[in-house]
């Protein structure tokens, strides 16, 4: 097990080191199993101790890594969130920018991942905290690095002399470890980008010894990769293709993707310079393996992602369906009591603003207790459906219905401007024929009187409580008036009782 990282002991919990520890070993079984563990707590509960934004973007690349894209994706949102991206300040925000850039970098998000990490220096640089500082160096160094191997051109060796300096710097900060260990290839790669050979060679070959030694198999994978190029320059192919198959097992051990891809070409290019097709084969079959996996990872992410989508829209369409039936009377289907109490208000507003009168219609059905008592309550449900269903069909669609409670009905009616201002009552007075009329044989036989509506018609003003007390005096009318009637509220002038039935 390599040794432990002073800049990390001293930014995130034990737990978070080790899984990155078996991690970088290659052990990736037990760092599965040791990260379900970490996060079976809650992804989210961080000891207040610890830079949060820090711990939660190290666990977003530590679920990137054993592929959780999508767990990685929230914990990054999140970490992200918590930092004060505005003014950012300090080692742990230093830290934090470092890792999100690298988590770019490793999506293929280049530019913005190589601003983030030269802002992650700069921080790390007015924190005075040497450790981060040169963790950060050594990240944008990298980057800089694989940016002049796959984009080879004028611009590379500048990228290659930046990231000698960056790695140079980083040596001297860093304590021992694995930061130390890997600026040190680092800086081997770079020199080899500048020409300097020989140092190269020598500084590869030191990484190379101490990274064995500790077991760290990113710098040991890294400092082969070195030597391939070094001995390659000078067409020393044989050993050249030695340490590039070296490199190319060191990054399958760890899975790492970006470092598969790349360290796969070289070893084709080198077997091709050999005339070796065999050898060529197989490395650009692990080159496509390498470029496949990463395709796979970021399509199981995908899926995970759709997969999560899904749910969330489904528990969303749930949670609004249930607020729906909270507000749906069970048995007719129509507005129960609590809809109409939330909707009314803003019918109510919406219409007085526009200068429009409202109506409130309130019903009972007449004789229902005869209807329970003499044909049973699973009849005098189906009448209820059957009101339902009338009063659907001669009111408008704006028009709000209502199962008030037990046999009593509410219709608020919305007229428009071209409607009759007697419109309230014409609708009373057509829900109460087409009851009347209704043939009831079918639900009740003729074992009871026939049910009628009698019915409470009040307007204005635009206060379903003052509406209410209206109609509710009307239909105690229309009920002593003798049933199946149509009484109209008091205050409506004598023009309006004309068609009070």
């Amino acid at each position: 097990m390599q040794q432990d990282d002073p800049l990390m002991a001293g930014q995130l919990p034990t737990e978070d080191r080790q899984v990155r520890l078996l991690l970088d070993s290659g052990r990736f079984a037990e760092a599965g199993v040791a990260f379900d563990e970490l996060i079976s707590a809650g992804a989210n509960d961080v000891d207040n101790q610890w830079n949060r934004s820090t711990v939660l973007v190290h666990r977003a690349l530590l679920a990137w890594r054993l592929g959780r894209i999508p767990l990685a994706l929230e914990l990054v949102a999140e970490g992200w969130t918590d930092l004060d991206v505005d003014r950012p300040e300090g080692a742990a925000s230093a830290h934090t920018i470092s890792m999100l850039g690298y988590l770019l970098e490793t999506i293929g998000h280049r530019s913005p991942a190589l601003n983030l990490m030269a802002l992650s220096v700069q921080i790390a640089r007015d924190s005075g905290d040497p450790g981060t500082l040169a963790h950060c160096l050594v990240r944008e160094a990298n980057a800089r690095v694989f940016r002049a191997v796959t984009h080879p051109g004028r611009s590379s060796a500048e990228q290659f002399a930046l990231a000698r300096d960056l790695f140079d710097e980083s040596q001297a900060l860093a304590k021992p470890g694995q930061v130390k260990r890997a600026a040190l290839a680092g800086f081997a790669r770079a020199l080899a980008g500048v020409g300097d050979t020989e140092a190269a060679e020598r500084v590869g070959q030191e990484a190379l010894a101490l990274a064995r030694t500790a077991d760290d198999w990113y710098t040991t994978s890294m400092a082969n990769w070195v030597l391939a190029v070094v001995y390659r320059d000078r067409h020393r192919l044989e050993e050249a293709r030695t340490f590039a198959s070296r490199a190319l097992d060191g990054a399958e051990t760890i899975r790492d993707t970006m470092l598969m891809m790349q360290f796969s070409l070289n070893l084709a290019a080198i077997c091709e310079a050999l005339s070796d097709p065999v050898g060529e084969a197989a490395a650009l079959r692990r080159t496509v393996a390498a470029s496949s996996t990463a395709v796979e990872v970021l399509q199981e992410g995908l899926g995970q992602a759709l997969e999560q989508r899904r749910v969330a829209v489904q528990a969303q369409r749930m949670a609004l369906a249930a607020r729906e039936a909270a507000l749906r009377d069970p048995l007719t289907g129509l507005t129960n009591r609590l809809g109409l109490e939330r909707r009314a208000p803003m019918l109510l507003e919406r219409i007085a603003a526009q200068g429009r009168v409202p109506w409130l219609l309130l019903l009972d059905v007449d004789w229902f207790k005869d209807v329970n008592d003499l044909a049973g309550h699973t009849a005098g449900d189906v009448v209820l459906q059957e009101i339902a269903h009338l009063l659907r069909r001669e009111c408008r669609a704006d028009d709000l219905i209502c199962r008030w409670a037990g046999d009593e009905f509410v219709v608020l009616v919305l007229d428009a401007p071209d409607e009759s201002r007697n419109l309230g009552p014409i609708v009373a007075e057509r829900i109460r024929v087409a009851v009347h009329q209704h043939d009831w044989r079918l639900v009740l036989g003729r074992i009871t009187k026939e049910p009628t509506v009698s019915v409470g018609v009040a307007a204005g003003p635009a206060n379903l409580e003052h509406l209410f007390v209206a109609a509710d005096i009307a239909l105690y009318r229309a009920k002593r008036a003798g049933r199946n009637r149509v009484e109209i509220d008091g205050n409506r002038s004598i023009a309006d009782r004309s068609t009070t039935g």
